[in-house]
């Protein structure tokens, strides 16, 4: 029995997670970390905490899907403990991934900033169609939120960018705003544009445009339970981890 500590267990998410993991017969949460925990503590099957330092038992995973402000304190307690860490969170600071980056060598921390399988297949899709493509064709994400959503563009807006940008060799420009330059478009630009309405769960849609064709490749998810599901995979695959940095890549790996 795998035992999960989940932080934000107040959240959509977490709520999604609570669902998911009560029918999985080898996952149990033993604990979940809230800032609202005085008020979850009656309706939860497991304590609830306001700090995860409250926690006194023993876990064999970490799920963080709180908020990226908490992750120094979750990283100092994953390190002391050597408990493996899956971070769900996305609009992590510069120095909160160096964070991560430096506890990676002291613990087994997952990091993806979607946790759908579908997603990460979507951005193989997009290197390979930016490879054989080129610089003939220009690059414009679109992403699609509900309207509670805080970030933006996306945490997976920006993975897929990255790796557009990385597949280009480094040779790509970030742009978020065209209205206040009037100007051509340059080669080297991506474009990232943020859509925030009604209850969208999350929608990706990647265009490549050239000359007289356009090619677009896009990614829906109709409910939290994709995000929940590639969580729990995730969490599973971490326990007994050695230190290191690891990916829904390693995941997808570890299946085939």
């Amino acid at each position: 029995m795998k035992k999960i500590i989940l932080c934000g267990c107040g959240g959509r998410m977490g709520r999604a997670i609570t669902d998911m993991v009560s029918e999985t017969a080898d996952c149990k949460i033993v604990a979940g970390i809230d800032i609202n925990a005085s008020e979850l503590g009656s309706v939860c099957s497991f304590p609830v905490y306001s700090s995860i330092n409250d926690f006194e038992g023993a876990a064999d995973v970490i799920i963080d899907f709180s908020h990226h402000s908490a992750l120094p304190s979750l990283l100092s307690y994953a390190v002391s403990n050597n408990t493996p860490i899956v971070v769900a969170t996305t609009g992590h600071t510069d120095e909160e991934r160096q964070l991560m980056l430096d506890a990676s060598s002291k613990v087994g921390i997952f990091f993806s900033r979607n946790m759908s399988i579908g997603i990460n297949l979507l951005i193989d899709l997009c290197r390979r169609a930016a490879a054989t493509l080129g610089e003939d064709f220009d690059i414009e994400i679109i992403e699609k939120h509900h309207h509670n959503k805080l970030d933006a563009p996306s945490g997976t807006a920006m993975m897929i960018a990255e790796e557009l940008k990385d597949e280009r060799g480094g040779n790509a420009d970030f742009v978020y705003d065209r209205h206040e330059i009037r100007r051509k478009r340059e080669t080297t630009e991506i474009g990232i544009h943020a859509v925030r309405g009604g209850t969208i769960v999350g929608e990706h849609d990647v265009i490549f445009a050239g000359n007289n064709e356009i090619i677009t490749l896009s990614h829906s998810a109709t409910s939290r339970e994709i995000f929940a599901n590639g969580a729990i995979k995730a969490a599973s695959f971490m326990v007994g981890k050695s230190a290191g940095l690891y990916s829904m890549t390693d995941v997808v790996a570890s299946k085939m």
